[in-house]
């Protein structure tokens, strides 16, 4: 549950900005996020090809490239929502793994490898990855070996962003004194996304589109779709006055003389969502201050803005 704590009292006017849940269906679209299920063979980047035509839209972004093999969770965002995805990259990931390995071994020391292999690893990305070969750190927050037949091992594992599953099973296996490769892997879940009924296959998302248009039927269309503040379902939040909107969407950071409410739990330097009364994304920035400091703070900048999400002028300016 989610505590917030109320800096004042404050209304918002329904002529400006809307309810992610009242927007027409092509602001819907446009300012969506599809979760789409990968499937094995086609590149990141094909699906979001792919998912572009299927929409006939400008723009779409995935959040955390899986590989051609790898299938699952890709959340798929089309047009002004495809900002939102690089805070996708900030949330963890949680995958489903089929791992061989190269010789047998006794069930007890793979237990223990998989104890071993818990909280802080270190990893040099692959050869064949978009990022500088460095050793870095990653946390593994759990791993569960579901079945073990001879040498395939499957299990779950929930994880920081950024963690080379292949990388994984490949040191687990050199640990063990005996090798191992990742044989499949499955993402179900990214940030908030995860397996559940919005997962949506490229058919589904051609029937809904056909629906909508050859059938004035929008029912599935918005069921798939779901809007961009789906993102800030796991972020800590500060909800903000309407005064406050076209400031920061002018990009002045954020004072806390124009917060309503803020989670309790915010630390300096958290990523945070900056929200209207109206539960529409404003944009994210980091939080120079604790949540106590920032309720006990006079008059000061409390937030630096990174993306915005709205445009200027949607909120009546009432800045100087």
């Amino acid at each position: 549950m989610v505590n917030y704590y109320y800096m004042c009292e404050s209304n918002t006017d329904y002529d400006y900005g809307k309810v992610p849940s009242e927007r027409s269906i092509s602001e819907h679209i446009s300012k969506g996020i599809i979760n789409v299920d990968k499937p094995s063979g086609p590149t990141s980047h094909e699906i979001d090809s792919w998912v572009k035509h299927i929409l006939n839209v400008g723009k779409t972004g995935h959040g955390g490239t899986l590989d051609p093999k790898v299938t699952g969770v890709l959340p798929m965002a089309i047009n002004t929502a495809t900002k939102s995805m690089e805070l996708l990259l900030l949330s963890s990931k949680a995958y489903v793994c089929l791992m061989r390995l190269h010789e047998k071994i006794d069930e007890d020391k793979i237990y223990e490898i998989f104890d071993e292999f818990k909280g802080k690893v270190f990893q040099i990305p692959p050869v064949k990855s978009a990022v500088k070969r460095e050793l870095r750190v990653r946390s593994i927050y759990e791993n569960n070996i579901i079945e073990i037949d001879g040498q395939d091992i499957l299990f779950d594992v929930t994880c920081e962003a950024g963690t080379y599953i292949r990388k994984y099973c490949h040191d687990m296996g050199e640990a063990l004194g005996i090798g191992a490769h990742m044989a499949e892997l499955r993402r179900i879940k990214a940030g908030p996304f995860i397996e559940d009924e919005t997962l949506t296959t490229l058919q589904d998302i051609t029937d809904a589109y056909y629906y909508w248009k050859n059938e004035d039927n929008e029912d599935e269309l918005r069921r798939i779709i779901q809007p961009v503040e789906k993102v800030t379902d796991d972020m800590l939040k500060i909800y903000i006055k309407d005064s406050a909107v076209d400031a920061v969407c002018h990009g002045a950071n954020l004072a806390n003389s124009g917060i309503v409410k803020l989670d309790t739990n915010i630390r300096k330097n958290d990523v945070v969502a900056i929200m209207t009364l109206k539960d529409e994304l404003v944009a994210a920035g980091k939080s120079l201050y604790f949540t106590d400091e920032i309720i006990e703070a006079n008059t000061k900048i409390v937030v630096d803005i990174g993306k915005v999400f709205i445009l200027p002028n949607t909120y009546p300016k009432m800045w100087k």
